[in-house]
């Protein structure tokens, strides 16, 4: 059989899940390797003391005992078999819970084994008992721990499976925003805005040299970066022959006006000087 759930259990870190499980129910299992008070679900169930017990207010362990447990009823001393067997039904009790509340990912069969070997509790007595309860301590405090592992793999996998989306999310963030710029940029005035900016701040070439490079590539591309001269294969919006001149700036030139700007205004500044110089060029011979 493997491990199984009937309610629903959160998501917590192992010191989290310990200290949930620091409830009457491990109290009980701790308590069961020592002479001690028992306690289940908030209630003093068994009062150990010299090999002697009484019953306390938990019902459930009274009627498994064949004991009245009413508040009005005196509670009946225990010792030998008896203690054993009340210490058996108690152990039953915790076991289950533990099952109850394992990770799903759990396996708690070993576990529901020792319940099924410890039912027969009232037909048992002596070594055999305490062997039984023993083994079913051991094997509740394996399954609990096993399922406190479990359950901070599940919330660290949670949180590795977040931050994984948020990463995934954030890039497509910037991918769809750097395609957002990309294709704003490539527009005719977009590029236009490009060319003026970088001329500006990379040559010192105000208003009225951008005047002439504007003249000069709208002649030559009318500012279309996909632009192609089918005589000669000149490409983009300086006219590049050939195209592949601007991989210098970078490998997306076919794509990208600013990479065929940047070759361009680089370009007209070492043949030309200035873009003025090079449209008078172009306006004599044609070309530039």
């Amino acid at each position: 059989m493997t491990g199984r759930s009937t309610t629903d259990l959160p998501t917590t870190t192992a010191p989290t899940r310990r200290e949930a499980l620091d409830t009457p129910s491990r109290r009980l299992r701790r308590a069961l390797r020592r002479p001690t008070t028992i306690i289940v679900g908030g209630a003093a169930v068994l009062a150990v003391a010299g090999g002697i017990a009484t019953v306390g207010t938990q019902p459930a362990i009274g009627e498994a005992l064949g004991m009245p447990s009413a508040s009005t009823t005196p509670a009946p001393a225990l010792d030998g078999t008896a203690l054993d067997r009340a210490q058996a039904a108690a152990t039953i009790v915790t076991a289950r819970t533990v099952v109850e509340d394992a990770n799903a990912k759990t396996d708690t069969a070993t576990l529901e084994h020792r319940i099924d070997a410890l039912d027969d509790y009232r037909r048992l007595s002596g070594a055999a008992l305490s062997t039984r309860i023993a083994a079913t301590v051991d094997a509740s405090t394996e399954v609990a721990d096993a399922s406190a592992t479990q359950d901070k793999r599940d919330a660290d996998a949670e949180a590795a499976a977040a931050a994984a989306a948020q990463r995934a999310a954030a890039e497509r963030a910037a991918a769809a925003e750097a395609a957002r710029k990309l294709a704003a940029g490539n527009t005719p005035a977009g590029a236009k805005a490009t060319a003026s900016s970088l001329a500006a701040s990379q040559y010192g070439w105000g208003a009225d040299q951008f005047q002439c490079l504007d003249s000069l590539w709208t002649k030559e591309s009318g500012w279309n970066y996909q632009a192609v001269n089918a005589n000669g294969g000149a490409t983009g919006i300086p006219q590049a022959l050939p195209g592949s001149k601007m991989a210098t700036i970078a490998p997306d030139w076919r794509t990208n006006a600013t990479t065929q700007i940047t070759w361009g205004l680089r370009y007209i500044s070492q043949s030309y000087g200035t873009p003025c110089a090079a449209w008078a060029h172009s306006q004599a011979s044609n070309f530039y």
